[in-house]
């Protein structure tokens, strides 16, 4: 299916520059993108491409459009954030084609009595629904999914297949969880007495906002007597785990691979890259920004830019990075020794 560019602009905003009465099916890349399709522009390193591109119409921002226009022949749509242009019609040419599972109880799903499932709501095969656990309108629970005791799925979430979603959490609205993702895990903890581990119970839960996406087999552990919480727009990758008691402040994001340990508390608008750390009871403020593989072993109080890893060497090369560094403490206290022996000698010169 398609659209005319003219109800795309009137559906999204921007300005168009060229015939309203063009159809495009779809979005594609500038170097893939054909007649048929609408194309972006976010980088401005990439102008000569866009200037080059066979798409229908291509979306730019006020900055890119005097350039490109100079030599590309289709229709422009001018918006402040190309980017974000880009993301909302991706959305609206997926839903063109999106096919909407039908509402209804699968039979093959087991639905405990004493659980609620909206008319409207999708329950696939082989799903389980245990006493208490309530499912939104509109919400989709694909196959092989487990919602636990008490648990509540909000109005158009959507469980992806086989998603673990155990008792007495919580997800909001419009909410997505990707397939293997595990929601409620205990968390761990423990205490030791002489050198045997005592399993302390879980009885805290996770509770998600709204409009959150979690990302396949990522983990987030129950509170230990709070709840975990994970607010409005949080956006998480795959193979991401979060800690028992830990707090993720509205629309932060982390990338794959990112581990939380628990209690820690993550402001707003953050962003986490690949691979980062944080350890156990931390607080970051909100706008903090974490580089790709560091570790956060220190809480952080002040919005910015931080990075925690020794750059990349050949192994010999960092073999003997690190050996400087290990005799760093014993050359500082060398240097010390020479600058008071330095300062008395001066001082003994001065004197005479």
């Amino acid at each position: 299916m398609g659209t005319r560019l003219g109800e795309l602009v009137e559906r999204l905003g921007g300005q168009l520059a060229g015939d309203p009465n063009i159809e495009v099916s779809g979005i594609a890349p500038l170097s893939e993108a054909g007649v048929s399709h609408i194309s972006f522009l976010s980088n401005s390193k990439l102008r000569s491409q866009a200037a080059h591109s066979a798409a229908a119409a291509l979306i730019v921002s006020g900055a890119d459009d005097q350039s490109v226009a100079a030599t590309y022949q289709g229709a422009r749509i001018v918006t402040n954030n190309p980017y974000v242009y880009f993301a909302r019609a991706a959305q609206y040419f997926a839903a063109l084609d999106d096919i909407a599972p039908p509402a209804g109880i699968d039979p093959s799903a087991s639905v405990a009595h004493g659980a609620t499932v909206h008319p409207s709501a999708h329950v696939g095969p082989q799903v389980t629904i245990e006493d208490g656990a309530e499912v939104g309108e509109g919400a989709v629970i694909d196959a092989g999914c487990f919602v636990g005791r008490g648990a509540s799925i909000g109005p158009g979430t959507h469980l992806f297949a086989n998603v673990t979603f155990h008792a007495k959490c919580v997800i909001g609205a419009r909410g997505i969880i990707h397939s293997g993702a595990v929601i409620g895990t205990d968390g761990f903890g423990f205490a030791n007495e002489g050198g045997v581990y005592i399993k302390i119970p879980q009885t805290g839960r996770v509770v998600i906002g709204d409009d959150v996406d979690i990302g396949a087999n990522t983990t987030i552990d129950r509170g230990a007597l709070a709840d975990t919480i994970i607010e409005d727009g949080v956006k998480l990758d795959n193979q991401i785990q979060i800690g028992h008691n830990c707090h993720i402040g509205a629309h932060t994001a982390m990338a794959g691979c990112v581990g939380v340990a628990g209690s820690a508390k993550i402001g707003k608008y953050c962003t986490f890259g690949g691979a980062a750390m944080v350890l156990g009871h931390l607080t970051i403020a909100d706008h903090v920004h974490i580089s790709s593989g560091s570790m956060v072993s220190r809480s952080i109080l002040e919005a910015g830019q931080y990075t925690g890893f020794y750059p990349l060497a050949k192994n010999a090369e960092w073999e003997k990075s690190a050996a400087i560094v290990r005799n760093l403490a014993s050359m500082r206290d060398r240097i010390r020794a020479l600058e008071k022996t330095i300062k008395t000698i001066t001082e003994q010169a001065q004197q005479k």
